[in-house]
């Protein structure tokens, strides 16, 4: 771990009311630490010797920080606040080279962070065919028919966003309650064709990526192979299959794409820092990063050229990858623009495919659970290697059992490393149904529940089908049970699975309604988020989700400069309206690299 200097401005700065100040020795040492204490009980009050480089004022300033929620001015030098207060004594921060930014009436907090999405998704899903706002089966059929218009004989088509249970009409040929492959096939016989569910915990192949794959009829061993590895080849009763790919089966067909260019994954990257910037997210939680993207990442970050924060979580899907990290040791970035010191686990898979792990059988299908998509005894190895290396460990859980059965190894991991656990902050991204009996267990270990409220507005109106009422109710998006235990709740968008708009999300979390308003009051209404909670799960609570607490999270002097300003009061405005929020601006390290075009 490296130590390093006082941000820009701070050595010259004595700081008043600075809540917890950075306090990870990764990032300043002991004796530093102890200096801006003694000055600060010198000085009695906190007045930068020279001039802030900018200050943002003229509209309310949502701070996140509880003994200071709302200021009138925000004081910048360099990448940090200095400065958090009255407008009256900003004025006297104020010199001749300072740029002076006025609200104009917008709303600002700290800047919003994305706790769990996929940043390269993000960026290649502009790349491929958006499926996200398709109504029906027929318009997948008329996007790849255009798409195979343009396209060379023998090119992969790749698209991702289609969800059968959100179409307005479904086709008259369903098999387990998915689509089959004819219609498709016939607008593309040339040309392989694979299409990524929403979730990405299902594909969609043509008849030609199926005879590339070598599935087909006569292909028991490899039904055989993709059950072993938790997945399924969705078939007919005859045996063909449908072209629909559950969980790791979708790894037979996926294989055979070739992997994107280096020039196609630096655009990726660009768009995905725009998508963010654009959407007021100025740091990213990348869930499950392999060898390429992190190079990638490595790369932008020692060139300067990350616009977005990025905490990574390296893919339980590289074992190798995983281990060579554990014994290098957490990647700490004391500028706080890329830190690699988690590992993500794919447990389980998604609701909409029927591959969510249950306690009990799908309502909607009763002689099937779901599956494990990795063995519970590697999530117990990982988590007691993680602990000895200094790593946090990600679990993706949506399913009741998936959940259980990982707060049982995190027990286990943590009894055996007592020490090493008290700070671990292990997470389960997703926690989205989860049996009563465990919703304490968050809080009593320490487990960060990694959700995503936008989720309950997508999913709840046909999530009652998979589960049934009781369930549904009983342990399926439980914020605020979650709160009450003293567990920290984060949010974001699973990103590409929903747009990476965090509006929706903050929109869902107050109100239980799908973006569509419905229904009046809200799907189990004692599960709602109040205001704060929300903008704390897309701020402090995000930060505390990466250790990031000291550092971001909210506006208090010693902290990075990172804001979104929005075009109205979050914090006030009728539900109704929330949904009529846009970002305005958006600060990372105290520069202004968006502003809505009016």
């Amino acid at each position: 771990m490296q130590d390093t200097d006082l941000p820009p401005g701070m050595a010259d700065t004595i700081c008043h009311n600075s809540g917890p100040w950075l306090q990870k020795k990764s990032y300043f040492s002991s004796m530093k630490k102890l200096l801006v204490g003694l000055t600060c009980l010198l000085a009695f009050s906190c007045t930068p010797k020279k001039p802030v480089d900018t200050i943002f004022y003229g509209g309310p300033i949502y701070t996140a920080n509880q003994s200071q929620p709302v200021v009138e001015a925000v004081g910048v030098s360099g990448d940090s606040i200095v400065f958090a207060g009255s407008l009256k004594d900003a004025e006297k921060l104020v010199g001749e080279k300072t740029q002076r930014v006025d609200l104009k009436g917008k709303t600002m907090t700290p800047g919003f962070i994305e706790s769990h999405g996929h940043f390269m998704g993000l960026g290649q899903s502009k790349q491929i065919l958006d499926l996200m706002n398709i109504k029906s089966y027929d318009e997948m059929v008329e996007m790849v028919r255009q798409a195979v218009a343009k396209a060379k004989p023998g090119q992969w088509i790749l698209g991702r966003g289609w969800h059968q249970d959100k179409w307005t009409s479904k086709p008259a040929k369903m098999i387990k309650g998915f689509q089959t492959h004819e219609l498709l096939s016939a607008v593309s016989p040339n040309n392989p064709v694979f299409l990524s569910h929403a979730s990405g915990h299902a594909g969609f192949a043509n008849a030609r990526a199926m005879q590339i794959a070598g599935v087909n009829l006569l292909s028991p061993e490899a039904l055989q192979q993709d059950m072993k590895e938790g997945g399924e080849i969705i078939r007919d009763a005859l045996g063909n299959p449908t072209g629909i790919f559950n969980e790791r089966a979708q790894q037979l067909v996926t294989r055979y794409i070739q992997t994107n260019s280096e020039e196609m994954d630096k655009e990726a990257i660009e768009l995905a820092m725009t998508a963010c910037l654009e959407n007021g997210i100025t740091s990213f939680h990348d869930a499950g990063a392999g060898r390429k993207n992190v190079a990638l990442f490595e790369s932008y970050a020692a060139q300067g050229k990350l616009k977005t924060r990025l905490y990574v979580m390296l893919t339980g899907f590289d074992p190798a990858l995983v281990y060579e990290r554990f014994a290098r040791g957490p990647q700490i970035d004391p500028a706080h623009w890329l830190t690699i010191r988690s590992v993500k686990l794919n447990c389980d898979g998604a609701l909409g495919s029927r591959g969510a792990w249950l306690l009990e059988p799908y309502t909607d299908r009763p002689d099937f659970y779901g599956m494990a998509t990795l063995s519970m005894d590697t999530v117990l190895s990982v988590s007691r290697a993680a602990l000895k290396a200094g790593f946090q460990v990600c679990s993706h859980a949506i399913g009741d059992r998936a959940n259980r059965e990982i707060l049982d190894r995190y027990e286990q991991a943590f009894n055996d490393n007592p020490e090493a656990s008290r700070n671990a902050r292990f997470r389960i991204e997703h926690a989205q149904h989860i049996d009563p009996s465990d919703i304490p267990r968050f809080g009593k270990l320490g487990v960060i529940a990694a959700m995503q409220a936008i989720h309950l507005s997508s999913d709840r109106p046909w999530a009652i089908d998979r589960l049934g009422e009781k369930r549904i109710r009983e342990g399926a998006y439980m914020w605020q049970s979650l709160l009450k235990t003293g567990a920290h709740v984060t949010n974001g968008t699973d990103v590409p699975v929903e747009p990476v708009d965090p509006i929706a999300s903050f929109f869902a979390s107050v109100t239980r309604q799908t973006l569509a308003g419905q229904p009046v009051g809200g799907y189990e209404p004692a599960e709602k988020m109040t205001r704060e909670q929300a903008l704390h799960s897309y701020t402090l609570d995000a930060a505390y989700g990466e250790f990031e607490e000291g550092a971001k999270g909210s506006i208090e002097p010693g902290k990075l400069a990172d804001f979104t300003i929005f075009s109205q009061d979050i914090m006030k405005v009728p539900d109704e309206d929330l949904l009529k929020t846009r970002v305005e601006m958006t600060v990372v390290g105290g520069k202004i690299l968006y502003t809505r075009k009016q």
